[in-house]
C-alpha cells in the first residue's frame, strides 16, 4: 500500500482538503464550511488552485501554442503549486489557521496520471506537500458532471476535455472520456490517501452538515480569533 502523502504538517493550524471532479460540488461545500467556520471564531483562509503570478503566463502561453506536454504540465502546475503553498497555504498554517483548500495536491496526483505521467514520479516531484488533517473527496458520476458544465454555459475548454491527448474528435465526448480518467484516479487513491468520500448526490444541506459533524472533534480546544481574508 502506497502510504498518504507527505508527512504530517506539525503547525498550530488545520489543513482541511476538498477535492473531487469539476461539477461535484466541492467548491460550494467549500465556502460553505468556511463561512460558518468563520461565523463560529474561528480563524480561517480560503485558497483556491488558480495559477500563481510565478507562472501563469508560461502556462497560458503554452496552451495557446499547444506547445505542453504532460510532462511539462506536470512540472509547471508542480513549480506554480509550490509557490502557492509557500505564500498562501504554510504562512496561515504556521499561524494557527483553519486552511480551507479547495483542490490541493491530489488534484496533480490525479490529472497527471490520467495524462500518462508515472505516478511514483509525480509524488515525488510534491513531496514538499504536507498530509492534511483531512481530505474531502466528492465522488460524482461523470455524467452529471457533464450535465452540470453543460447547464452553467462555460464553454469546455480544450485541455479541460483532454482534447490534446487524442481521447475522441468531439468536445463533449473527449470531457467524458477524460473525466473517467480523473474519477478512476480519485478512487485509486481514496483509501491510500485516506480520503473521506462524499455522496455529491445528496442535498446541499445535507452534506453541509455532514461535514461540520466531521470537523468538530478537530476543533476541540482549538483557539478562535480574527478571520483572514479569502486570497481570490
Amino acid at each position: 500500500m502506497v502510504e498518504p502523502a507527505g508527512a504530517a504538517h506539525g503547525y498550530p493550524g488545520r489543513l482541511i482538503v476538498f477535492e473531487g471532479l469539476d461539477g461535484s460540488g466541492k467548491s460550494t461545500q467549500a465556502a460553505l464550511l468556511g463561512k460558518w467556520l468563520a461565523a463560529q471564531g474561528y480563524r480561517v483562509f480560503a485558497t483556491e488552485w488558480n495559477s500563481s503570478e510565478l507562472v501563469s503566463s508560461v502556462i497560458r502561453r503554452g496552451k495557446k501554442k499547444g506547445l505542453l506536454t504532460p510532462t511539462t504540465f506536470s512540472l509547471l502546475h508542480a513549480t506554480d503549486f509550490a509557490d502557492r503553498f509557500e505564500r498562501r497555504i504554510l504562512p496561515p498554517l504556521r499561524a494557527g489557521y483553519l486552511v480551507v483548500c479547495d483542490r490541493y495536491a491530489f488534484t496533480a496526483f490525479v490529472r497527471d496520471a490520467a495524462r500518462g505521467c508515472d505516478p511514483d514520479w509525480v509524488r515525488t516531484i510534491y513531496s514538499f506537500a504536507p498530509r492534511p488533517d483531512v481530505v474531502f473527496y466528492f465522488r460524482v458520476p461523470v455524467g452529471v458532471t457533464l450535465r452540470r458544465k453543460l447547464a452553467s454555459r462555460q464553454k469546455i475548454n480544450y485541455y479541460e476535455a483532454g482534447m490534446d491527448l487524442g481521447l475522441a474528435d468531439e468536445v463533449e465526448e473527449s470531457y467524458v472520456r477524460f473525466q473517467a480518467r480523473l474519477k478512476k484516479e480519485y478512487e485509486r487513491i481514496a483509501a491510500d490517501d485516506r480520503f473521506t468520500v462524499v455522496d455529491s448526490g445528496r442535498p446541499v444541506e445535507e452534506i453541509q452538515r455532514t461535514l461540520r459533524n466531521y470537523v468538530r472533534p478537530m476543533l476541540q480546544n482549538f483557539p478562535t480569533g480574527a478571520a483572514l481574508t479569502h486570497d481570490g
